[in-house]
């Protein structure tokens, strides 16, 4: 009974049909997708850094622009 109404629908309005098999994959590839990579050796990139790094050092101010 439910393959007879899966089969009718795809071929009376396939678009919405392929929307609800492409709703149904989306979470199982989030659960999937990191699996996989992680089997296939990828490695995540380092961060981007956020700030710029400022030097171990004292900070000395500048001088010869007064007016």
């Amino acid at each position: 009974m439910v393959f007879q109404y899966l089969r009718r629908s795809a071929s009376e309005n396939p678009y919405i049909f392929v929307s609800f098999v492409v709703a149904a994959i989306g979470p199982a590839l989030v659960v999937g997708v990191p699996a996989i990579r992680k089997s296939q050796g990828y490695v995540s990139p380092a961060r981007i850094p956020e700030t710029y790094p400022l030097p171990n050092r004292a900070r000395s101010p500048p001088s010869g622009y007064e007016d």
